[in-house]
């Protein structure tokens, strides 16, 4: 890329700002198209990551550019480039004005736009305008934010006073919100597995609102919370392919159905080897292919798994006596 840039007595940043400006100026930059992201900005301009976001942060400030969420940065959609000597008005950069809670949201609004693995302190400390080693003051460690983060994204939904009847319709709200918060924030589905869960508030309010749906109906401790972490794992387990879809297509440029296009050959090669009738069958009926709707295949497995669980749930519920017998073995016949 020919990179346009200012004066050589700028600092780097300001040099790079210069560059995209000019190519939003010039009309090779239109509106809706992607900026370089921070990682393409450092490598091309032989610059450390956060004074690629420090350019981005600055652009952002003057109006040409806005995040977009799992897009990244782009063009505002009203962008009208500034002179190419305007200087940006600094960022706030007082210690006073800095907070835990602006440097979580600052980290969510990273991930969220351009994924977990894109956000850094030192990312955080430049979208803020404040020196690297401030954000230090307030969380300690990346880790430690990434926790404050996923915290603060679970409490952005809860449960009114008001439960609804039914445990399977407080199961289903229970779900629908976790999908929801999953869908806003797809990073969140990267952090924890069910062997080594996130043990942040925020989250155990869901999880209490799930074992509060099962509780009351019968069910041993052990067989109640094999429930809720079955439910539990579909939809966080589907929830993950949001950001790995994210990242892929972010990392081959092609969409989801561009590059299953690409892999037809691959495709049509398992279908003629004759080797896996099944598969070809089904394959072949769909016609224009199959179209993997993630929404949908949540609220299918979701229905299914309720549907399964009704007997065990309910069962236990309508006759408490015949779950205490049916644990007990068969009883043996008196002579």
């Amino acid at each position: 890329m020919t990179k346009t840039t200012g004066p050589a007595s700028d600092p780097p940043y300001l040099r790079i700002v210069a560059g995209i400006r000019q190519r939003i100026a010039d009309g090779e930059l239109a509106p809706g198209d992607r900026v370089p992201s921070t990682r393409q900005i450092a490598r091309e301009w032989g610059v450390a990551l956060a004074t690629a976001t420090k350019a981005l942060t600055t652009l952002r400030l003057e109006g040409l550019v806005e995040a977009r969420p799992r897009i990244g940065t782009v063009v505002a959609g009203t962008a009208v480039a500034a002179p190419a000597r305007r200087r940006p008005s600094p960022a706030p950069d007082t210690e006073q004005e800095l907070s835990l809670d602006r440097i979580v949201r600052t980290a969510i609004e990273i991930a969220d736009a351009e994924g977990l693995s894109a956000l850094s302190m030192r990312g955080v400390a430049a979208r803020l305008g404040v020196a690297a080693m401030s954000t230090y003051r307030y969380v300690p460690s990346k880790e430690d934010l990434v926790l404050h983060m996923a915290d603060a994204a679970f409490g952005e939904e809860s449960y009114g006073a008001d439960a609804p009847e039914g445990w399977r319709t407080r199961i289903e709200l229970g779900a629908r919100t976790l999908w929801s918060l999953y869908r806003k924030h797809p990073w969140l589905a990267q952090l924890g597995s069910l062997t080594r869960p996130l043990l942040v508030p925020n989250l155990m309010v869901h999880g209490e609102w799930m074992l509060g749906a099962l509780d009351g109906h019968g069910l041993d401790p052990t067989t109640l919370f094999d429930i809720h972490v079955l439910l539990y794992s579909h939809v966080q387990g589907l929830a993950v392919h949001l950001e790995m879809e994210a990242h892929a297509e972010a990392a081959t440029g092609q969409s989801e159905d561009q590059w299953m296009d690409s892999r037809a050959p691959a495709l049509r090669d398992l279908v003629e080897s004759g080797r896996f009738p099944t598969f070809t069958k089904v394959v072949g009926a769909f016609g224009d292919g199959y179209d993997l709707r993630l929404d949908a295949l949540f609220e299918f497995g979701l229905k299914a798994l309720l549907d399964g669980l009704t007997s065990i749930v309910e069962g236990h519920k309508a006759d408490p006596q015949a779950a205490v017998m049916a644990a007990a073995g068969p009883t043996v016949p008196g002579p």
